[in-house]
């Protein structure tokens, strides 16, 4: 039997990963000591309780396609900042985000993905979708039913910050594509978003602060968020909010990449490539469908259909021109978020 002091640099070693871990906002999964290689996954904030399912679900399923273990950690923040934080040094071996800029950053700046890294999976490599829809108070005392109500004198709208996070820049496209849908000018729609954004009393540094805000805290009247997360918000904080759907929104996807330049240098390709593939696995988008983002599975969407009403929808390509035109127009420093940004002040 071995003495129980040779275990001692193992566990030391452990406890130093682990610590590091959670300096960098790492949630480390258990057991510590499990056997075989680890991947990193670096997410976007809400998307917390979706991972919390699927990873146990690949783990099982790899377990019985190769009698490997394999262990997944888990990142999650404004997805800006997480991005931020790859392009630092942050060693993912895949990035699961809400917004493509975010994924094409480690492309034009990191150079840790190929430029074309949205070829390599299905569907522009997102698994999944989801809409910007409005969450009121019970009874909605405000009667907002669309993006214009947002905007009225007096309505407190919670929103997180555009400049770092995808939920935010998700809401402001969605408000100012309503405008261009309906047949409006690019001006009319930067007036709707003025006045939606000089009502936002506080603005959280992600989507879950955000949600904290107004459901916990009780600020606003409203709060802009993804539809995948309604049906959290409730089970969390009671059934005290109703879902109001604009007439038109947004269309957010959720794209994934594998982090070239890591997965080659730990020599976890293998594992990280199966583990994003299994996100399109009838069972991956089973569980999706439970969390309330749209699988793209037809079968599953007609399946849930109940959960998931008919919406008018848009994409950032259709009024925006895609993602990284869209982040230079609006999003960058001296952009146009941070000219009505000024004017708020």
């Amino acid at each position: 039997m071995r003495h129980p002091i040779a275990h001692r640099p193992a566990r030391r070693a452990v406890l130093v990963r682990t610590a590091a871990l959670l300096a960098l906002g790492v949630a480390p999964s258990f057991p510590l000591l499990a056997a075989g290689p680890t991947l990193l996954n670096v997410s976007y904030d809400v998307a917390r309780e979706f991972f919390k399912e699927i990873n146990p679900a690949f783990q099982r399923s790899w377990k019985q396609q190769t009698g490997e273990d394999i262990k997944i950690d888990q990142s999650h923040g404004g997805s800006s900042k997480q991005a931020r934080a790859v392009l630092d040094g942050l060693e993912a071996d895949v990035v699961t985000m809400n917004q493509s800029s975010d994924i094409d950053v480690l492309a034009t700046r990191g150079k840790l993905i190929p430029e074309d890294w949205s070829k390599r999976l299905p569907n522009n490599a997102a698994p999944t979708s989801s809409v910007t829809v409005i969450l009121v108070r019970k009874g909605n005392p405000k009667g907002i039913s669309d993006w214009g109500d947002l905007a009225k004198p007096g309505t407190s709208v919670v929103i997180p910050n555009p400049k770092i996070t995808g939920n935010g820049r998700y809401t402001y496209v969605a408000a100012w594509g309503s405008v261009l849908k309906a047949g409006g000018t690019p001006a009319q729609a930067r007036a709707l978003v003025q006045k939606i954004f000089a009502n936002v009393p506080v603005f959280d540094g992600g989507g879950r602060a955000a949600t904290t805000t107004f459901a916990q805290r009780s600020i606003g009247d409203a709060l802009c968020t993804f539809e995948s997360e309604v049906n959290l918000i409730r089970s969390e904080f009671g059934d005290n909010f109703e879902v109001v759907y604009p007439k038109s929104t947004i269309l957010a996807e959720n794209p994934v990449s594998v982090i070239d330049k890591v997965v080659d240098k730990k020599g976890t390709r293998k594992q990280a490539e199966a583990y994003l593939k299994f996100l399109w696995s009838d069972e991956a988008q089973e569980i999706a469908a439970r969390h309330q983002l749209r699988p793209r599975s037809a079968a599953l969407l007609a399946k849930y259909g109940k959960d998931f009403p008919k919406v008018q929808t848009f994409t950032i390509d259709e009024f925006f021109g895609g993602w990284t035109k869209a982040q230079k127009d609006h999003f960058d420093d001296g952009a146009i978020y941070d000219q009505i940004l000024a004017k708020k002040s």
